[in-house]
């Protein structure tokens, strides 16, 4: 069984900076797994953020591309840079990883950004 934590949200200014954490139970960063981070907004649907599966294998939303790092394929943390905020990243996130066939989810963090 594992569990993901995250941490590290709160309140910021448009243009300021958050660096959000996941840490797991178990050993489950690591390369060849799948790991990432999703968001969800009031009234919305929970998107993908960044998703990565080496150091050599990252992807992100366009609407955070430039802006936001994720790292931690082979670490004891998953984590989440997010530089340059703007008010539309408002939202829960939620970290993510596939080991095997199963998949398991944290709890949110609350991520807002004022104007």
């Amino acid at each position: 069984q594992v569990q993901l934590v995250e941490s590290g949200g709160g309140l910021v200014q448009a243009g300021g900076s958050l660096r959000l954490s996941c840490a797991a139970s178990g050993s489950i960063f690591i390369n060849g797994n799948t790991m990432g981070w999703y968001r969800q907004a009031p009234g919305k649907q929970r998107e993908l953020v960044a998703i990565i599966n080496s150091e050599t294998s990252i992807n992100y939303a366009r609407s955070v591309k430039g802006r936001f790092t994720i790292s931690g394929a082979n670490a004891k943390k998953l984590a989440l840079q997010m530089n340059s905020l703007k008010p539309e990243d408002t939202a829960v996130y939620f970290c993510n990883a596939i080991a095997g066939t199963r998949t398991y989810w944290g709890q949110g963090t609350q991520v807002t950004v004022s104007s």
